[in-house]
């Protein structure tokens, strides 16, 4: 009866993954009028919303399909328990991750699941997982999904904590680039858009989608603002209140952006300093226990050899 209750298992698992693969194929037929006109009708049409949420199944659209009612249960029961959208929108925004909030809850959920089916493995399927105590069994799927939803939470924070820190390194370059900008004669508009166009990083894409914003109709002081309150970048939140009161009085920014860089470069190098003397400090600890011991050993070995000859 065990061996084919796992024949069914392992069948049914064979099953879905090959039907998985043969509806990731691309089809040859057209695409029906439905399905092309129901993108662009979402925001007036709630039938429209229904058939693309439908059909929009990730990541392996037969797992969706199957799948996709109880998913959806479980990620709104992990969302509500969790609570935090505004911290986790903030930290996809600060990432660079298109997502939202419900997709990253959805991924979270999905680390859980994966953790609590390690978890069961190791303590059904393995021999030191069928020793532990009923308890410890019980409690390792629970501590797993635990684990699987902050280990997602915890690499957001280091994706955005990494892109905040190369966008503040950029933030000298960028400013001295439209200081250049404004110096020979161009507008600030003008200046973040040859920028945008002319320099490549974190700091530069989000130039280029202020122009876009921009080119949509917001005004450029409101863009500005948006993108200081979306990154929270203590440098780039003094370059926006720089740029937006300048605007707003009509004053000049050539001196003032000039000012800046140079603070941003003389802040850059003290954070530098700063972590060279950590890493002196760090760097102690292989001489002290590594490096001089064996410095010691070498100088003191050739001499207690002499002596146990009797020379």
């Amino acid at each position: 009866m065990t061996a084919l209750a796992w024949g069914a298992f392992f069948g049914s698992v064979l099953g879905i993954g090959l039907w998985s693969l043969v509806s990731l194929t691309p089809r040859l037929s057209r695409p029906r009028l439905a399905n092309r006109l129901a993108p662009y009708l979402l925001d007036v049409s709630a039938e429209a919303r229904i058939f693309v949420g439908r059909r929009s199944v990730d990541p392996i659209p037969v797992l969706g399909t199957l799948f996709s009612p109880v998913f959806e249960s479980l990620a709104q029961a992990l969302a509500s328990a969790l609570g935090g959208a505004d911290v986790i929108e903030r930290r996809l925004r600060q990432s660079g991750s298109s997502r939202t909030v419900d997709a990253f809850r959805s991924e979270q959920l999905a680390w859980a699941l994966i953790g609590v089916a390690s978890a069961l493995l190791v303590a059904l399927g393995t021999p030191l997982g069928r020793g532990w105590p009923l308890v410890v069994q019980i409690a390792a799927p629970v501590l797993a999904a635990g684990a699987g939803v902050l280990l997602r939470d915890t690499q957001l924070k280091r994706q955005a904590t990494a892109r905040l820190a190369r966008i503040d390194s950029e933030l000298p370059t960028i400013l001295e680039f439209l200081t250049l900008s404004l110096a020979a004669g161009e507008g600030i508009l003008d200046a973040l858009r040859r920028v945008s166009r002319s320099t490549s990083g974190e700091l530069s894409r989000e130039f280029a989608g202020l122009i876009g914003d921009v080119h949509a109709g917001v005004s450029l002081s409101s863009a500005l603002t948006e993108l200081s309150t979306r990154m929270r970048l203590i440098s780039l939140t003094r370059f926006v209140d720089q740029v937006v009161g300048a605007i707003d009085r009509g004053s000049p920014l050539a001196d003032v952006l000039r000012a800046q860089a140079q603070d941003g470069r003389e802040e850059a190098k003290r954070h530098l300093l700063e972590a060279a003397g950590k890493k002196e400090v760090a760097m102690m600890v292989p001489l002290v226990f590594l490096i001089l011991p064996m410095t010691i050993l070498f100088a003191i070995f050739p001499g207690l050899f002499v002596l146990q000859a009797g020379f």
